[in-house]
C-alpha cells in the first residue's frame, strides 16, 4: 500500500461545510446517550450489580471524555472530512488510515442494525398490545427506510429531526421519572446482586457476600 499525496483541490473539494448548529449538535450527543437510557445499559445490573455498573459507567465516561478532547483539538489542526479515519491516516499513514476507517464502517454497518431492532422491539410490542401483531423483521425495515430517507433527503432534515426525536425522548424519561419517584428505593438500588436478588455493592467484582440481604 502506497501513500498518495494529495494536492490541495482534493482538500478544497472536500472541505468541511456547516450544517449543524448548537441545538443540533446537542441533539446528536445527547441523543445517542438517551438510547443507551431505553435500552442496553440497564442490563448491566443483571451482569455486575449497581457497584458494577457504577464503576463501568465512570471508566467509560473518562474516556468518552478524552474522546470529546481529542475531537476537538484534532478537528481544528485537521479541518477536512474523513472523521477518525482521516486523523488516522495524516498521524500513522496509509495502513493506519486503511485500520481506523475498516473499524469506522463497522460501527456505521452495526449501529443502524441496533438502533432499528431496538426501535422496531419497542413498536412492536406497543402495536401488539393494540392487537396488531407486526413481524419484527418488518419494522426494522421500515425504519431503516425511514432513517436511510431522512439521510438521503440531506443532512439539515436529518439534524432538525435529530433535534425534535431527542425532545420527545427527553419528555418520555420524564414521565418516567416523575412515575418511578414513589416507587424508589436506595436500600433496593445499592443492593441488587448479579442475576439473583440482593447483596453487598461490590458483589460482582467478587467482594461481598453472596447470600441476599
Amino acid at each position: 500500500m502506497e501513500y498518495h499525496v494529495a494536492g490541495d483541490d482534493y482538500f478544497e473539494k472536500r472541505g468541511l461545510k456547516r450544517y449543524a448548529g448548537v441545538w443540533s449538535l446537542w441533539a446528536l450527543d445527547v441523543g445517542a446517550v438517551i438510547s443507551g437510557d431505553f435500552f442496553g445499559w440497564n442490563f448491566g445490573l443483571d451482569v455486575g450489580g449497581f457497584g458494577g455498573l457504577a464503576i463501568a459507567i465512570a471508566i467509560i465516561a473518562v474516556m468518552y471524555l478524552g474522546m470529546c478532547y481529542f475531537f476537538a483539538e484534532m478537528s481544528p489542526a485537521l479541518p477536512h472530512t474523513g472523521g477518525a479515519y482521516s486523523f488516522g491516516r495524516t498521524a500513522m499513514g496509509p495502513w493506519g488510515g486503511f485500520i481506523t476507517g475498516l473499524a469506522e464502517n463497522m460501527e456505521y454497518v452495526l449501529t443502524p442494525a441496533v438502533i432499528v431492532v431496538g426501535i422496531g422491539g419497542y413498536t412492536g410490542a406497543v402495536f401488539k398490545e393494540m392487537g396488531i401483531d407486526i413481524p419484527a423483521p418488518v419494522w426494522w425495515l421500515v425504519f431503516y427506510a425511514l432513517f436511510v430517507g431522512l439521510n438521503f433527503v440531506g443532512v439539515e432534515v436529518t439534524f432538525k429531526f435529530s433535534v425534535f426525536i431527542t425532545l420527545l425522548a427527553l419528555g418520555i424519561l420524564m414521565v418516567f421519572w416523575i412515575g418511578a419517584i414513589p416507587h424508589f428505593s436506595w436500600d433496593m438500588a445499592l443492593n441488587i446482586e448479579p442475576e439473583e436478588g440482593q447483596s453487598r455493592f461490590l458483589s460482582a467484582m467478587g467482594f461481598g457476600s453472596s447470600e441476599p440481604t
